[in-house]
C-alpha cells in the first residue's frame, strides 16, 4: 500500500512540477543572449573572408590558431558579464568614473572610428551578398539600413536581441557546403599538428586571424547588454555559459570555413585571392556548383554582416554616451530623454551606408580601421584588465592561477595586435 502511495507521489511530482521548479528550468532563456549575439556578430563578413583567406593560403595548419583562440576569446568576454552584473555600469562609464574623462574620450574616440569602420565592412557585405543574385547595393544598402534602425526603435533589448541572434544563425547555413564538401580527415588531423611558424605570412595571418576574433566593441556591447538586461549576480553562472557556447560557436563558424576552403581552392595550385563576397562564391562554384556555392556563402556573409551592424552600432553608441553620461538603454522607447542614444545610433548606420554608396576609397579605409583596430586593442584589454582587478568585489574578482593565465593570454592578444600594425601598412 505504502509503495503504491509513494509511486503515486512520485508520479504527480512528475507530472504537475512544481511553479518553482519551472521556473528555474526556464530560467535560462531570459538569461542567455548576450553572449551569443556578440559572438554571432564577432564572425562578420570581414573575419569569414579573412577564415577564408587563411585556408585557402595556408590549409589546415590555420585549425590549430582557430583553437587556441576559443579560451582567450571566452576569458576576455568572460570578464565583461562579471562587470557588468556587479557594477550594473557600462564599459565607457566605467573608465570614465575610475580613470579620468580624458581616458574615457580616448577609448570611446576609437571605439567610434572603429565602430564605423567595422559597419563599413558590414555594409559592403551586405552590397557583395545583393550583387550575387543581381540586386544593386542602392537597394540592398538602404534597406538593411532602414531594417537595423527598425530593430532598435522597437523599446526592447531583449526583442533586440533575439532578432539578432535570429540574424546570425544564418551563418550556419554554411555546415551544408562543408557536408557537400567532404574533407579529407587525415589531411585535417596532419594540419593540426603542423605549424609553419618560421614564414612570416603565416604569422600574419595568425595575427590577422587573433585581431578578426577579437574585437574591441565586443567589450563595450556585451558589458552594456548586461546592464541593459537587468540581470543579478545570481546569473553570472549562466551567462558564464552563454558566453562559453557562443564562444564555440562563432569559432565553429571560422573553422568550417577555414576547413572548406583549405579543402578545395587551397589545394589547387596557384589560387586565387579572396577579397569579396564574390570572390569567396566563386571559389566554391567548381566544387559545389554556383547555386549552392551563392546561396551557402550569401546566407552566411549576410546573417554575419546584419547581426554585427547591430551590435557594432549598439556598442559605439553605448560607449559614447556612456562617456556623456546620457540615457542609454534599449528598454525605454523614444523621448526627449534619450533623443541623443537613438540619434546617435542612427546617424552611425547612415554613414556607414552612405560611405559605401557614394563609393569612397574603401580599401584605404579598411587599412586604417585594421590598423585602429589594431592600436585599440591593448587599451581595451589593458582597461579591462584593470577595471577587474580595481572596481569588483574581492569575491567576484579572478585568483589564483587562473588570473596569471587570463593577463598573459591578454598580453599575447595586444602583442598581436600591435604587430599587426607594421606589415599593414608597410613599416616590416
Amino acid at each position: 500500500m505504502q509503495s503504491n502511495v509513494t509511486h503515486g507521489i512520485k508520479k504527480s511530482a512528475q507530472v504537475l512540477p512544481s511553479a518553482e521548479k519551472k521556473h528555474a528550468k526556464y530560467r535560462w532563456l531570459k538569461i542567455w543572449g548576450p553572449g551569443l549575439i556578440v559572438m554571432l556578430a564577432d564572425t562578420d563578413a570581414g573575419c569569414l573572408i579573412t577564415a577564408a583567406q587563411s585556408g585557402t593560403q595556408w590549409g589546415y595548419t590555420m585549425l590549430l590558431p582557430q583553437l587556441l583562440l576559443i579560451p582567450i576569446l571566452y576569458m576576455a568576454q568572460e570578464m565583461t558579464v562579471r562587470l557588468g552584473i556587479v557594477t550594473r555600469k557600462g564599459h565607457g562609464e566605467l573608465i570614465r568614473e575610475n580613470f579620468g574623462t580624458g581616458w574615457a574620450w580616448l577609448s570611446a574616440g576609437t571605439l567610434a572610428v572603429s565602430a564605423i569602420g567595422a559597419l563599413l565592412t558590414e555594409f559592403v557585405g551586405v552590397a557583395g551578398v545583393g550583387e550575387l543574385f543581381g540586386i544593386s547595393k542602392w537597394i540592398t544598402v538602404p534597406l538593411a539600413t532602414f531594417l537595423l534602425v527598425g530593430i532598435a526603435f522597437s523599446g526592447s533589448y531583449r526583442r533586440v536581441e533575439r532578432i539578432g541572434v535570429a540574424l546570425g544563425l544564418a551563418e550556419l547555413a554554411f555546415i551544408i557546403a562543408v557536408i557537400m564538401i567532404r574533407p579529407n580527415i587525415a589531411q585535417m588531423a596532419q594540419g593540426l599538428v603542423t605549424i609553419p611558424w618560421r614564414h612570416s605570412s603565416y604569422i600574419y595571418l595568425v595575427a590577422a586571424n587573433v585581431g578578426a576574433v577579437i574585437m574591441p566593441w565586443m567589450i563595450f556591447y556585451q558589458q552594456g547588454a548586461v546592464v541593459d538586461k537587468k540581470l543579478s549576480t545570481n546569473a553570472i553562472p549562466q551567462e558564464r555559459r552563454d558566453t562559453l557556447v557562443g564562444t564555440f560557436i562563432t569559432q565553429g563558424i571560422m573553422l568550417i570555413f577555414v576547413i572548406a576552403f583549405a579543402a578545395t581552392v587551397g589545394n589547387t595550385t596557384n589560387p586565387k585571392s579572396l577579397n569579396t563576397v564574390g570572390d569567396l562564391a566563386g571559389a566554391l562554384t567548381p566544387f559545389i556548383g554556383g547555386t549552392a556555392a551563392n546561396l551557402l556563402i550569401g546566407a552566411s556573409i549576410l546573417g554575419g554582416a546584419l547581426v554585427a551592424a547591430l551590435v557594432v552600432a549598439l556598442a559605439g553608441t553605448w560607449g559614447i554616451t556612456e562617456v556623456l553620461n546620457w540615457k542609454h538603454s534599449l528598454n525605454e522607447p523614444l523621448s526627449r530623454k534619450n533623443s541623443g542614444f537613438y540619434a546617435m545610433y542612427t546617424l552611425a548606420h547612415v554613414i556607414g551606408a552612405i560611405l559605401v554608396l557614394a563609393n569612397f576609397d574603401l580599401v584605404n579605409i579598411a587599412i586604417a580601421v585594421e590598423v585602429m583596430n589594431a592600436l585599440l586593442l591593448p587599451i581595451v584589454l589593458g582597461f579591462l584588465l584593470a577595471l577587474e582587478a580595481k572596481v569588483l568585489p574581492k569575491e567576484y574578482r579572478m585568483h589564483g592561477c587562473y588570473k596569471w593565465i587570463v593577463t598573459f593570454l591578454c598580453l599575447l592578444v595586444m602583442a598581436f595586435g600591435v604587430y599587426m600594425v607594421g606589415p599593414t601598412v608597410g613599416i616590416w
